[in-house]
């Protein structure tokens, strides 16, 4: 399996569309390390993207805002994540300083949440906002009280995403079908063969339930560009304090 070809091996086992298969894909190229993994906006963990690596022995940190868990392997931890606490839960729950996978679904503050974590999990899959049109970059105005309206105001464009990641040091390598799901692996993780794919070639527009389906706009707020400082108020927490 390789990463050039990720549409291909998209498929469901627990996940919410494809992406059992594509994680399957990518973890064959470029291996595992210590098989530990993070997922928050897990629901109740039965129909989420660590679910099948749960049932091969991997380990790791679930947390959703409601703490419930329908799957027997899983424990959910009842936490509302935001930009100012997620170094803290992770030093709370024992996350490793390096780890596999992390996997981030809250419909709203994914951008700044990603962007304050100073871990360095070596796959990172994150939901876009794939309403915006990919030579956009655009984001929400962090709030940490912010929910979902059921509405296109959410979460970050795709090109606000990949210039996150380049920063962070990660490489955009594969858009979901359905257009939710964005999957990004640490540069230095790639194969040397690797050769990114132009942001164009790998968007894919709102496909949501595989229906053509997209949420409806909303009227009163209005996407932004990335601050290029994190929000008013934030802190990073040492995890040597």
């Amino acid at each position: 399996m390789g990463l050039f070809d990720l549409e291909h091996h998209e498929r469901k086992v627990y996940s919410q569309n494809g992406e059992d298969g594509v994680l399957e894909a990518i973890f064959a190229a470029i291996g595992v390390t210590n098989r530990f993994f993070v997922e928050f906006g897990c629901e109740d963990a039965t129909e989420c993207n660590t679910a099948f690596l749960l049932e091969q022995g991997w380990q790791g940190l679930l947390m959703d805002g409601a703490g419930i868990s329908r799957n027997p392997r899983a424990t959910v931890r009842k936490e509302f994540i935001t930009a100012e606490n997620i170094n803290f839960l992770f030093h709370k729950y024992g996350v490793p300083e390096a780890f596999d996978l992390l996997s981030i679904d809250i419909d709203g503050n994914d951008y700044w949440v990603w962007q304050a974590i100073t871990y360095r999990p070596r796959v990172v899959v994150i939901e876009y906002n794939a309403h915006v049109p990919p030579g956009d970059s655009k984001v929400i105005a962090y709030d940490p009280a912010f929910r979902g309206n059921g509405s296109d105001y959410f979460g970050a464009s795709l090109r606000a995403m990949k210039e996150l990641g380049e920063q962070k040091g990660y490489t955009l390598i594969h858009c979901k079908r359905t257009g939710a799901n964005a999957f990004f692996i640490a540069t230095d993780a790639l194969p040397a063969s690797f050769a990114p794919r132009p942001l164009e070639e790998i968007y894919r527009p709102p496909n949501y339930l595989n229906r053509g389906l997209r949420w409806p706009p909303d009227r009163r707020r209005v996407m932004i560009a990335p601050a290029s400082r994190p929000p008013a108020g934030w802190f990073q927490f040492d995890v040597g304090s």
